[in-house]
């Protein structure tokens, strides 16, 4: 059985980087900008729309007004996601071209 992990809060340290603690007083620094691709993720290159994140009190994860969110266990153990979620993201702007 793995752990699973809430985000408890978050802060923007710049434009599409956010750091984000979490339940286990651990913290991810994040920049999100390189995985937003995509009919999901791709809306949030607009920093006005990136910047009304805000946390799901149901889930207690990330999530956007157009329904783009990610898992809090992902983001939890970022370093670990990190070059799949980049590569994901290049295929969505392939498709999308």
């Amino acid at each position: 059985m793995h752990p699973i992990h809430q985000i408890k809060s978050f802060k923007a340290i710049d434009d599409f980087v956010l750091s984000i603690m979490f339940d286990d007083s651990s913290e991810q620094v994040i920049d999100f900008y390189p995985i937003l691709s995509g009919e999901l993720y791709g809306p949030l290159r607009d920093l006005n729309v990136f910047n009304q994140v805000r946390i799901d009190p149901e889930v207690n994860t990330l999530v956007w007004p157009n329904g783009a969110d990610f898992d809090p266990d992902t983001l939890h153990d970022w370093p670990v996601y990190e070059q799949a979620w980049k590569e994901r993201a290049k295929q969505w702007d392939l498709r999308a071209a």
